[in-house]
């Protein structure tokens, strides 16, 4: 069980950094700051590129404290409150993804639960049990 919760807090982690850097950097097929700040503007979010910068931020924050399994209370506080944004945004187009809707968001942000152990106390009991 804990390996699972292990990987899941890996996987979730590492994928909230790429969209991190697509937010910031345009990586990974991402539009950078300027473009996410011109989406946020369009969609009431003012002033966008400093709230583009922040959701990023953000995300990179509660990606690498998930993956590092540091401080997982703080990083999963960090993720559900940008989910929950996330979902703000994406509620007008219905629950399921392929329309824009709020269906990763939402399953996002219930997954919580599963980041209350630190990973490297996963880890301990996983590799280094007696």
């Amino acid at each position: 069980m804990t390996v699972g919760l292990l990987l899941i807090r890996v996987v979730v982690g590492l994928l909230l950094i790429g969209h991190a850097a697509q937010k910031l950097f345009g990586w990974f097929g991402g539009h950078g700051l300027a473009g996410t700040g011109a989406f946020f503007d369009s969609i009431g979010y003012r002033p966008g590129r400093r709230l583009a910068f922040l959701a990023g931020l953000a995300e990179l924050t509660g990606g690498l404290l998930l993956t590092l399994g540091l401080l997982t209370p703080l990083a999963a506080a960090i993720i559900i409150g940008t989910m929950i944004a996330a979902a703000a945004v994406h509620m007008r187009n219905g629950l399921w993804v392929q329309n824009g809707g709020y269906e990763t968001p939402l399953l996002t942000r219930s997954r919580r639960w599963e980041w209350r152990s630190p990973a490297p106390a996963a880890c301990r009991s996983t590799c280094c049990s007696r």
